[in-house]
């Protein structure tokens, strides 16, 4: 009798099977399922916007300064403390923890390892302004750009960005349509494709491959 044969994983009636042996005598049919095999080897999965975002704080005003700014964007407070806020809505979530030692590891800088800033998407272009008004009346947070266009970054670019008392950077923004994936972005239909960089003047470079 002549020894087995080994085969690669392969579908099998319907089902994916790691490599297996057959009987070279009498070896059964191998059923493909190549749409399958396609599907198997190039899905790709659609997030729905980010869950949550946690951030370490050194000032304890840093907590009530969060949700009270998380009420104004329509968010509800699900664990509250006193060294310790997370509110939930507006499609995420986001956990602001004090922590008292991390002084010691020095106050927040954009250039070290980690988070550079942090971007809210608003859903309209009077929010972004309606949001400067709050975080200057009634939080009297450290303004370092007032509402602005800036259309180098993606068609319809409006901003404002703030700090947190912690020095934090936070960013609410708004981009009309589909921004970049749009008639008028870069990977839209005949767009300039991906950038090979950006700076204080936008983006830059692109090959034209748009979708």
């Amino acid at each position: 009798m002549r020894s087995g044969l080994m085969v690669p994983g392969a579908y099998i009636r319907g089902r994916f099977q790691g490599a297996i042996s057959l009987d070279a005598d009498r070896a059964a049919p191998l059923l493909l399922d190549p749409p399958a095999w396609v599907k198997e080897r190039s899905m790709s999965v659609e997030l729905n916007g980010v869950a949550h975002v946690q951030l370490t704080v050194i000032d304890p005003k840093g907590i009530p300064f969060w949700e009270t700014l998380c009420h104004f964007l329509e968010m509800k407070t699900l664990i509250k403390g006193d060294d310790i806020v997370y509110c939930i809505g507006s499609r995420t979530g986001i956990l602001v923890r004090a922590d008292p030692e991390a002084r010691s590891r020095r106050p927040f800088d954009q250039r070290r390892a980690g988070l550079h800033h942090l971007c809210l998407r608003a859903r309209q272009r009077e929010d972004v302004d309606a949001i400067h008004r709050f975080l200057v009346d009634e939080l009297g947070a450290r303004i370092v750009h007032p509402p602005e266009d800036a259309p180098h970054f993606a068609p319809g670019y409006y901003s404002v960005l703030f700090e947190d008392p912690d020095g934090i950077r936070v960013e609410v923004n708004h981009v009309p349509g589909k921004g970049h994936l749009g008639p008028e972005g870069r990977l839209g239909p005949g767009g300039a494709g991906p950038a090979e960089g950006y700076g204080a003047d936008g983006l830059k470079g692109g090959r034209g491959k748009g979708g």
